[in-house]
Formats: C-alpha cells, structure tokens, sequence
C-alpha cells in the first residue's frame, strides 16, 4: 500500500499550480476591482475621469468570483471554518475520521455546486443580460458557483487523499511500534 501512496504524492505539483493559478486569478480580481472601484469614486468628484455606469455591476461580479474563489483556497490551506472543540477530548485517529467524513461532505458539496452551479448558469443566466452591459450575458453572473466548485472538487480530492493516507499512515506506525511488521 505505501507504493500507492509514493505514487500518488507525485501530483502534488499539480494541485500547488492549480492552487497557485487560483491565487493570481484572486489577486488579479482584487486588483481591477480596486482600480474600477477608484475610477468611479473618483469619477464622481472629479470631472476629467470617467464614471462608468457598468462599474457597479462590474465590481460586484468579480466580488463573487473572488468570494467563492478564495473559499476554495481556504479549503486547501484547511483554513475553513470549523469546529475544534472537542479535538483535544478525542483520539487523534476519531479527528482524522470527522475530517474524512467532513471533507467527504465538502465534496459532495463541490460535486453540486458544479452541476447546479452550471444548469443555472447556463439556464438562467443566458436569459438575461447585465442592465448596464446590455451585450453581457449574465451567465458570467452565476459562473463562479460552478468554477468554484472546480476549484473545491480539485483540493476536497487531495485532502481527502491526504487523510486516508494519515489514517493508513498511523496504523503503519501503530504496528511497528508494537512489533508486529
């Protein structure tokens, strides 16, 4: 079993450049929210800087994006929210199975999110179009659920790798340590 394992850690390049790919796309997001943000402010003060009418519409997509986006993130990272309370009453290896279980949830969770996520993309968002970007479907509206979850299903699979590898791992030890490999 431990050969699975050696081979299966060889991806992890992979899932540090999707992650890697996600926090550009977040930082990039940030940044031309911030600078439409500023030119409309601004554009309301001062007369030679334009005020665009999208900008509103604009600014609170790409919130989105960086909302669910940065979600995923925090997923990686084990960052979410969550309830430790009881870790320190519990055995190590019941942790580690409420973390299975958990994560296999937040698969499930992501598995919806981009089947869901897509049909009403693609459902209702191509019914209508941004009000003041008439040309602009509003599927780009209900896209980050479903690219989000991408994102998710992407670092839920790794976690939940890394925890039956924590949970083989500590019989491994457990069995050594007793004398019996």
């Amino acid at each position: 079993m431990p050969k699975i394992f050696s081979t299966i850690d060889k991806i992890e390049p992979a899932y540090k450049m999707v992650y890697n790919v996600v926090l550009f796309l977040c930082k990039v997001l940030l940044v031309t929210d911030i600078l439409i943000t500023s030119m409309a402010v601004l554009g309301r003060f001062v007369p030679f800087v334009p005020d665009p009418s999208w900008s509103e519409e604009v600014v609170l997509t790409l919130m989105a994006y960086m909302a669910v986006l940065s979600a995923a993130l925090a997923i990686r990272q084990d960052s979410h929210i969550r309830i430790t309370v009881f870790d320190r009453y519990l055995p190590k290896k019941m942790i580690v199975i409420s973390d299975l279980i958990i994560d296999i949830a937040l698969l499930i969770l992501a598995i919806i999110m981009i089947v869901e996520g897509w049909k009403f993309s693609w459902d209702v968002g191509l019914l209508g179009f941004y009000i003041s970007l008439p040309w602009l479907s509003n599927f780009w509206k209900y896209f980050p659920v479903p690219l989000a979850g991408v994102a998710m299903l992407i670092f839920e699979l790794e976690l939940v790798y890394k925890h039956i590898k924590k949970i083989y791992q500590k019989e491994e030890k457990e069995e050594v340590a007793d004398g019996f490999k």
